[in-house]
């Protein structure tokens, strides 16, 4: 698992084959949501880049209803 040091300023910096594993790009706006003692970094799409990424989506599994938003 890969591991990052906060530095003295509260910064990390994201491996590059985390980064390109997820596409992230420099200046790319990322949403942080903070659950369960653990935080989770969401990449900022537009909507023009969200056209079609749940197409071919499996969507008859049933989830628990605290996986609800």
């Amino acid at each position: 698992m890969p591991q990052v040091t906060v530095s003295s300023k509260y910064q990390i910096a994201i491996p590059a084959a985390i980064r390109k594993r997820l596409g992230i790009k420099k200046g790319q706006k990322l949403h942080l949501i903070v659950e369960d003692g653990g935080m989770r970094l969401i990449p900022d799409y537009s909507l023009s880049q969200m056209r079609g990424f749940l197409a071919g989506m499996d969507t008859t599994v049933e989830r628990d209803e605290e996986e609800r938003f």
